[in-house]
């Protein structure tokens, strides 16, 4: 039970065992109340700087020779010896986890209140915490004017990265009260749980989620604040930003409307309108050093409303978000309805019941048709699709009323969107960056090719005269292609006919993405190789260094060959039509030629074949294989 001595810090203290001393004539003895205690981590060896350092330095240590080709006597014996030094340090009496209490009952009180009570009454403060900021909520969905179906969502938008839930009170105060009154052996909430869905850093543990499969059906997230959100809400804004701008702005080419999306997308564009939702009253976090700055809190604030955004997009759907953020964005209301009134495409301005007819009359046309018969989408305005595989140096004409470059911006923000609303409902132990690195082996010109190749796409772009189909289209005028078309379909079909299209020609392939760790560019996975091998006792990481070696033809048709370096050694070259290209191909064949020696590659590999045994067979192809 808890007994209690008004006075004496802590006041009450649970009892684990009471040792009853030998009675004696004459003399008042009191019974001694063990306590098994456990000291609270800022006062123990998990909170003193010297063992913090030990232990990292442990750490280090220890990764580091798992990725050393081979291990010496001397290596081993180094790593015990630091072993055996942290263990001295948790043997120090003044700085021991667990404490054994011996306390003389003279004075205490008993209280008839047992452990578990304790818990509960813990439980109040939190209780109060919880109701006082759902309270609060209704007032910032006032300020929406939208009531949330699901009002996790909106908490969890708000919930910035330093937040930790402690009980409404400080948390030290919490943690030493539970200890000491609350069910022996159980620490401030479960600390484990908490620790594996926030870790996010090191090579081991991106290869540990990285390697995990989505989910079939749509699963919620244990992590707990608000970057994933952010994550699909910043699709979200750019989304609505390029839909707006390209049906309000007919006669703007692509790079003015990349500019003027820049300006609303923008950081410190989208702190000024968290501010006119005054998110910065309802934010969750750390009243600590995180935010003090004033760039810094504009910072999370412009998460936050992207995360609100994506919030929104997930309880209300899109057009709920596009009707809050124009509120959000204008003051005026000439400018709200000009901002929601869209008008039609130039297209569908032409003929509004559609322009099925002109099919009789243009070859171009009769040729499309059979594109939709193959992938079974039948367009209502035909010469949109004409329009999508129209490339830009064939300019105006009666047929399309130009050429493809602005559909292949709308057709990018249509794909970022889908993907990562899939990737956010598909894969909950993903954290910001793990989710961004699918999403760019999604939408990255190589996987977009391979999907304009499936569909044979470049058997039906409209050339200009001055050019013959029979050339060989590069990569990137295949992914623009693709764009251009997925842009066409919105226009055409509305959303949800982008999100099937994605769930047939994308998100397949993210298993084999997976299975083959294809979700890293090779430059990237280069680097974390190098990385793995710096030097054991510290010092500056060494990084992979690219040298232009030759550069050869015309300026139009050049190639350039790029040789890699690791600490003065050359690994491998690469050739390319650009700098960026051959360093790529460069670091391909670096990993491909001297994978001896990058140890990690062979413990990513067998990481995998553990995970997925029966999945990764010898010899399977990569993605851009399968036709």
């Amino acid at each position: 039970m808890i007994v209690s001595k008004p006075g004496m810090k802590p006041s009450s203290i649970r009892v684990d065992q009471l040792d009853r001393q030998q009675l004696k004539p004459d003399v008042i003895t009191y019974p001694l109340i063990i306590h098994f205690g456990i000291r609270p981590a800022q006062l123990s060896y998990a909170g003193d700087p010297n063992y913090q350092k030990a232990w990292k330095q442990y750490v280090k240590y220890k990764h580091l020779l798992t990725s050393k080709p081979k291990v010496t006597y001397a290596d081993k014996n180094k790593l015990q010896m630091k072993e055996e030094f942290l263990q001295q340090l948790r043997l120090k009496s003044t700085m021991k986890r667990e404490v054994t209490v011996e306390i003389s009952s003279e004075g205490f009180i008993r209280t008839g209140i047992k452990s578990d009570v304790c818990q509960h009454v813990m439980l109040l403060p939190v209780l109060l915490c919880h109701l006082r900021f759902h309270k609060s909520l209704a007032i910032l969905e006032g300020y929406l004017g939208y009531k949330f179906k699901d009002r996790s969502l909106l908490q969890l938008a708000l919930t910035h990265t330093s937040y930790r839930v402690n009980y409404g009170t400080n948390p030290d105060h919490a943690r030493n009260s539970l200890t000491n009154c609350g069910s022996r052996q159980v620490e401030y909430g479960d600390r484990k749980i908490h620790y594996v869905h926030t870790r996010k850093r090191g090579i081991n543990i991106l290869i540990d989620i990285m390697s995990r499969m989505g989910h079939k059906e749509e699963t919620s997230s244990e992590i707990p604040h608000n970057e994933r959100m952010e994550f699909l809400g910043d699709a979200v804004v750019e989304f609505l930003s390029s839909v707006h701008l390209f049906f309000m702005f007919p006669g703007l080419e692509e790079g003015g409307l990349t500019t003027y999306r820049a300006a609303i997308v923008q950081n410190q564009h989208l702190a000024v309108l968290a501010k006119k939702l005054h998110l910065q009253d309802f934010m969750l976090y750390a009243h600590g050093p995180d935010l003090c700055y004033e760039s810094d809190l504009k910072h999370a604030m412009a998460n936050c409303f992207e995360a609100l955004m994506g919030a929104l997009f997930l309880d209300g759907g899109v057009d709920l978000v596009d009707k809050i953020f124009a509120k959000t964005l204008f003051d005026d209301l000439d400018l709200v309805y000009t901002w929601k009134q869209l008008p039609l495409h130039p297209l569908q301005e032409d003929e509004p019941e559609g322009d099925r007819h002109w099919v009789e009359s243009s070859p171009a046309l009769q040729k499309l048709v059979k594109f939709e018969d193959d992938t079974g989408i039948s367009f209502s305005h035909i010469r949109l699709l004409a329009r999508a595989f129209t490339l830009r140096n064939v300019g105006y004409n009666n047929l399309t009323l130009g050429h493809n470059q602005r559909l292949e911006f709308l057709g990018d923000t249509v794909l970022q969107l889908v993907a990562s609303e899939y990737l956010f409902r598909h894969f909950p132990d993903h954290h910001e960056g793990h989710l961004s690195l699918l999403r760019s082996s999604l939408v990255n010109n190589r996987t977009q090719a391979i999907v304009c190749d499936d569909l044979g796409m470049s058997n039906y772009v409209i050339y200009a005269d001055t050019r013959g189909d029979h050339l060989e289209m590069k990569p990137k005028e295949k992914a623009d292609l693709l764009e251009a078309f997925i842009g066409a379909l919105y226009v055409d079909k509305a959303l949800d006919y982008c999100r099937v299209f994605c769930n047939v020609c994308f998100f397949p392939r993210l298993r084999d993405f997976i299975l083959n760790q294809d979700w890293n560019d090779p430059k990237s996975q280069l680097q974390q190789c190098c990385l793995t091998l710096r030097e054991l006792d510290g010092g500056e990481p060494d990084i992979p260094i690219y040298k232009v070696i030759e550069s050869s033809g015309p300026t139009n048709t050049r190639k350039y060959t790029v040789a890699v370096y690791f600490r003065g050694e050359r690994l491998a070259t690469g050739i390319g039509h650009s700098i960026q290209q051959a360093e790529m191909a460069a670091a391909t064949n670096a990993l491909n030629q001297r994978s001896e020696l990058f140890p990690i590659l062979a413990h990513q590999k067998r990481f995998l074949e553990r995970r997925h045994p029966k999945k990764r067979r010898r010899g399977s192809r990569r993605p851009d294989e399968h036709h």
